[in-house]
């Protein structure tokens, strides 16, 4: 393949068309990605809204390095969780989980789900983090600035692990759970283990300056 094609294709991969015969292309035939704003302009080249119908790739990104940032972020939420335990491996079942969520989440806050849950990663990213040094023999704990991919996958496995913890030996169903953790990471309450998790890793590497 010349590099010419590459290029081509490169091109409209990062700029793809959202119609389909005329259709707007929504997620899950419902939700539309047009006017989906990120904010945070540190994980605007990695949240994709790239519009699909399904989100299922099929492990596409396995082999290239980074291509994880080309993966539809609801894509990434599902594939969170499918987390060791009960729904490990099943696509399907984590797909209804937050398809059901999404449900939930207009019904709570009369918004596209879609910006609720970018809203919920940009401020469930943290900023800053821990690092071990070892010199002379001796290991101290240092901060450092925290890479955008990185931000993005701490913010998701929070939401999830949030979701999780919430559901565990409790009555409320996970797609509920799931749901109350993404608005109220969304609207950047204490009550969400995202933002809490985030304030605790800011704060351990705030005192290692």
């Amino acid at each position: 393949m010349s590099e010419e094609s590459v290029e081509i294709s490169e091109e409209v991969e990062e700029h793809p068309t959202e119609t389909l015969d005329g259709r707007e292309i929504k997620l899950f035939g419902k939700w539309s990605l047009k006017g989906v704003e990120v904010r945070d302009p540190g994980l605007k080249r990695y949240i994709c809204l790239r519009p699909v119908f399904a989100p299922h790739t099929e492990g596409r990104h396995e082999k290239r390095r980074f291509a994880k940032s080309k993966v539809p972020i609801v894509e990434r939420l599902i594939n969170q969780m499918m987390r060791p335990g009960r729904n490990a491996g099943k696509k399907h079942l984590s797909t209804n989980i937050v398809k059901r969520a999404f449900e939930l989440i207009h019904l709570k806050t009369g918004e596209n789900p879609i910006q609720v849950l970018v809203r919920a990663i940009e401020n469930a990213a943290p900023r800053e983090e821990t690092t071990r040094i070892i010199y002379g023999g001796i290991l101290y704990y240092v901060s450092v600035d925290i890479a955008p991919q990185r931000r993005l996958d701490l913010a998701i496995r929070f939401l999830a692990e949030g979701a999780r913890l919430s559901a565990f030996n409790n009555p409320k169903p996970i797609e509920e759970a799931l749901a109350d953790e993404i608005v109220a990471a969304a609207r950047n309450d204490a009550s969400s283990y995202a933002i809490r998790r985030k304030e605790e890793i800011e704060r351990i590497a705030l005192s290692a300056r």
